[in-house]
Order: C-alpha cells, then sequence, then structure tokens
C-alpha cells in the first residue's frame, strides 16, 4: 500500500502531518510536511516538482483550432490519492477518539447522578 508515496521516498507514512500543493509556471510543487519528534524545534518538510502533462485540445466541432493546454501529471495525481486517504482514515480515527472520550463523560455523569440518588436514598433510611 502506498506504492506511490514510497516511489518518491516516503518511508513512514504515519509521520506525514499535512501537505500542500502549488503550480508555479509548467511546474506542480508538492510539500509533505512531518509531525515533529519530540527534539526537533522546527517541522521536517519535503518538496518535490513535478512537470505539468502537455496536451493539445480541440477548441470545438466548428473548425481546427487547437488550444495547448496543461494539467496534473499522472503520478502526482496518484499521490495525492494516497495522501487524500490517510487524511481520511486520521480523521475518521479522531471522529472515533473525540466520540468515545464524549461517552466517557456522558457514562460519569450518569454514574455521578446514581451515587448521589443512592446516597440520599442512604440517608433517609
Amino acid at each position: 500500500m502506498h506504492t506511490h508515496l514510497k516511489s518518491i521516498g516516503i518511508k513512514n507514512v504515519e509521520d506525514i502531518k499535512r501537505y500542500s500543493l502549488r503550480q508555479e509556471g509548467e511546474r506542480d510543487i508538492l510539500k509533505i510536511y512531518f509531525k515533529k519528534s519530540g527534539r526537533e524545534f522546527l517541522a521536517r518538510s519535503s518538496k518535490f516538482k513535478f512537470q505539468r502533462q502537455q496536451k493539445r485540445v480541440s477548441g470545438g466541432y466548428k473548425g481546427d483550432n487547437f488550444t495547448n493546454m496543461s494539467e496534473i501529471n499522472p503520478t502526482l495525481r496518484s499521490i495525492i490519492g494516497e495522501l487524500d486517504a490517510l487524511a481520511i482514515s486520521a480523521n475518521r480515527e479522531k471522529e472515533v477518539k473525540e466520540q468515545l472520550l464524549d461517552d466517557l463523560r456522558h457514562l460519569e455523569i450518569v454514574v455521578s447522578n446514581k451515587i448521589k440518588d443512592m446516597e440520599e436514598k442512604i440517608a433517609q433510611l
């Protein structure tokens, strides 16, 4: 899994924090930011440049007008797909964790209220 990320030298996909993508001329610049360890002052990042794919497309059905266009590199598209999949799974884990913590807090309130009720009943006896 994550074969495209590994092909550009990303060994530990678990360390990826986020990424950014921008276009400079005929190149797309992908910057991947990694989680920093306890000893590091600044977060690490890696920058990758991909040449945009050139295409010649027809301008319409009426004439022989052709236009040169560029689009994202297919390899980069695959890498972004893998990065997005990592982000989605990280968000799901975070959502599950938050839901479990909310359930735990609610359980604490319920148990605390039940204990108070039982103590009041004992005091009345």
